[in-house]
């Protein structure tokens, strides 16, 4: 790579990230919108003491041999104070990252989370805590019988690589990244990697973000980023950092990182909900699929089970979904089955008025149509949720509209049933 002397603060950081894209893109098969991330991301990493938070970087895969571990080794030659390993013990993780506040690079964490009970509680405490400002483990020093506490910081950039899925506490803070292996012509294509000479191609883009970090602190820590609409809250949060660097990085940057966020964190890019939130959305369309206000519950677990895409049918060790899981799930939602009529029967069940609120709080809001001036008011309200996904319109609900007669009320023309 030829050494380029550029004076220009944003012109070198747009130039460094695209150096950056260009070496992943060289030795690693990812997308772009996973490439543009490990780019703000390694630089991240030399400014992270700027920001409030520091995005984790999670590199996953189905299987074995599918690139992981080379995006490490990649990542290990440009970012701030890297520390690659797949083992430490209890006591070194958390000093280190107090005393060093490296650039962790994690490898084999799936099986990292089934080792002895001590490391993986301390490695799941120190993830959960460090990826915000002033997160800290508390740690017991000396010797017996004087023992006593000492509190650890744990914020510090971190890439966990390894099959599989992370606890969800730990995968809410991350950039997911899902490799897949190579084909035979991509093999054939890329360069065989030798760590010291990628180091050295490396080692201008390294400098550069050097150069730029110590002259652009006080240019990030004030910066607050447009945040894409697609982003709940906590990708919000995880992005806020990147999206500042590409702001201030100029050029097409900005759109660039956008566009990666959407794709790799908002609704259609981020890992499937959580099961009870799949859950209510699922059930939604049962009761819509009836056309009724109550449902027996073991009409309503056919309905579920039924669906081989779905993932009632073998929620449970091969098990399909029943009764008493069902009221499990749907319990910290505080809805629990009821006796129903049905003839002359009396059956337990569930009726669409229970699912309500949850339905309003946790299924995210039906899009407005810019066509349809009465469709943007209404959706923008927070008791809009789109509850079917599928039918491509409006649904009347004639129980969840209820909870829009206030708005019927201050506009009966605009108004129309938004379920």
């Amino acid at each position: 790579m030829q050494i380029v002397e550029l004076t220009a603060p944003r012109a070198t950081l747009r130039s460094a990230l695209d150096g950056v894209v260009a070496l992943v893109g060289r030795y690693v098969v990812i997308s772009e919108a996973a490439a543009h991330a490990l780019a703000l991301w390694a630089a991240h990493t030399h400014m992270f003491e700027a920001a409030e938070t520091t995005p984790y970087i999670q590199v996953t895969s189905a299987v074995k041999r599918s690139g992981k571990s080379r995006v490490l080794e990649v990542a290990e030659v440009i970012v701030a104070r890297p520390w690659l390993t797949a083992r430490v013990t209890a006591a070194v993780l958390p000093r280190r990252i107090d005393a060093e506040c490296p650039t962790l690079l994690l490898d084999e964490s799936d099986a990292a989370f089934k080792s002895d009970r001590e490391y993986s509680e301390t490695l799941r405490g120190i993830l959960n805590s460090g990826w915000r400002r002033g997160g800290k483990t508390s740690v017991c020093v000396g010797q017996a019988p004087n023992f006593t506490t000492r509190d650890f910081s744990t914020f510090s950039p971190k890439m966990i690589a390894g099959i599989g899925k992370l606890p969800d506490t730990i995968a809410d803070r991350c950039i997911t990244i899902e490799m897949s292996r190579r084909s035979a012509a991509e093999a054939r294509a890329m360069p065989r990697f030798k760590r010291r000479k990628v180091a050295a191609e490396a080692e201008p883009l390294r400098q550069w973000l050097v150069t730029w970090s110590a002259n652009e602190a006080s240019s990030l820590s004030d910066r607050e980023p447009s945040i894409p609409d697609e982003l709940d809250d906590r990708a919000a949060e995880i992005w806020e950092p990147l999206l500042a660097i590409a702001d201030l990085a100029g050029g097409d940057w900005p759109g660039r990182a956008r566009n990666a966020a959407v794709e790799l964190s908002g609704a259609k890019g981020r890992e499937e909900e959580d099961l009870s939130i799949r859950l209510l959305a699922d059930i939604c369309l049962a009761f819509q699929a009836g056309q009724a206000d109550e449902i027996p519950t073991q009409d309503l677990l056919d309905a579920l089970n039924a669906d081989e895409a779905k993932p009632w049918g073998d929620v449970v060790r091969g098990r399909p979904l029943d009764s008493r899981r069902l009221a499990r799930l749907l319990k910290p939602f505080d809805i629990r089955p009821r006796n129903l009529r049905v003839g002359d029967r009396v059956l337990k069940g569930y009726s669409r008025s229970d699912f309500t609120v949850a339905w309003q709080r946790y299924l995210p809001p039906t899009p407005p149509d810019p066509g349809n001036a009465a469709s943007t008011a209404t959706s923008a309200t927070p008791s809009s949720p789109r509850l079917l996904p599928s039918s491509g319109g409006a649904v009347s609900d004639p129980v969840l509209s209820r909870s829009g007669e206030a708005d019927r009320a201050a506009n009966p023309e605009g108004y129309r049933e938004r379920f």
